[in-house]
Order: C-alpha cells, then sequence, then structure tokens
C-alpha cells in the first residue's frame, strides 16, 4: 500500500537524499485499531541508488505517472500481496530454496542483518513497528558466526578488565 510520496527526506541523514525515510502508513494494526503509523529509516547507503533508479528510470515504464503507488501494477493500481506471494514462491522453487523461506522471512532477514551489524535493539524494534522487544526477538535468527563473535568479544573484555585491575592491586 506504499505510494511514491511516501517517500522523503530523514533532516537527519541528509545523504540518503530524497529516500531517507518511508512513511508507513498501513502497519498491521492491532484488534479493533486502525493501520499502524511509522516512519521507518534508511539504514544502508545502497538503498537511495536503487530507490532513485526504480523511480527514475523502471516505474515509468509501467505508464504510472498518474498512478500514485510505489509498486505499480501493468493492470491496475497496484501490485497485491498474493501476487507478491505467488512470484516469490516461484522463485524460491525456481532456486531450489527451502519451503520455510516465504516473503515474510525478508522481514525476518532485515531485522537480523539490522542486529548483526551493530544497530541498537530499540532502534531496530522501532524500525519494524513492534510495541515489545519481545516480538523483535522472535524475529532475529542470528548466525553462529555472529553468536561466536559477540562471546568472544565479552570474553576478551571481561578477561582484559579482570587483567587491568590485578595489575592496579599490584602497582
Amino acid at each position: 500500500m506504499m505510494d511514491a510520496a511516501d517517500f522523503g527526506r530523514n533532516p537527519h541523514g541528509a545523504e540518503y537524499g530524497e529516500f531517507g525515510l518511508c512513511r508507513v502508513r498501513f502497519g498491521k494494526a492491532k484488534k479493533g485499531s486502525p493501520p499502524k503509523r511509522r516512519s521507518v529509516l534508511t539504514v544502508w547507503d545502497w538503498t537511495p541508488d536503487i530507490l532513485d533508479e526504480w523511480f527514475t528510470e523502471v516505474r515509468p515504464l509501467f505508464g504510472a505517472e498518474s498512478n500514485p503507488a510505489a509498486w505499480p501494477s501493468e493492470r491496475g493500481l497496484r501490485i497485491g500481496c498474493q501476487r507478491l506471494n505467488s512470484r516469490f514462491i516461484a522463485y524460491r522453487q525456481a532456486l531450489g530454496l527451502d519451503e520455510g523461506l516465504d516473503f515474510h522471512s525478508l522481514r525476518r532477514s532485515y531485522v537480523t542483518h539490522l542486529i548483526e551489524d551493530g544497530w541498537d535493539p530499540r532502534f531496530v524494534q522501532e524500525q519494524v513497528g513492534h510495541d515489545h522487544a519481545s516480538t523483535t526477538s522472535i524475529y532475529t535468527h542470528v548466525s553462529s558466526d555472529f553468536r561466536t563473535r559477540t562471546l568472544r568479544r565479552h570474553l576478551d573484555s571481561t578477561v582484559a578488565a579482570a587483567l587491568e585491575s590485578q595489575n592496579r592491586r599490584q602497582s
């Protein structure tokens, strides 16, 4: 349900230009509530280039000048969720990927990459619109490599602190 107008500047991230934030107007709502609105900030430096290419070179090929949709369909206003899911499944099958991989896996991947790249967990929670950190943790599937690096970093800092304390007592 995103429109081209949902993208805009982030005054604190001028380097992202016109694609510094995305206004989510139709986020998942709580039962009986209206859709949840939020802004998602651009975090990777390659994102504006991809979006700029889409909006300036690809999207016009759909003849979408009067269509507000960010991702228009050649047959209607916008590409629907069912179509996205069916294409994702077709690609997954063609590539021989695991059947458990679905379109929603991209959201889980986004959360995991942010966590593994060192983004603050509260920031990640806000980015994906979760009210509770426990929900975000369900989305996080860090690699064993990340777990090993995290353990090593904490063990090294613990040992360094213990050695420093010991050296101060001996001095």
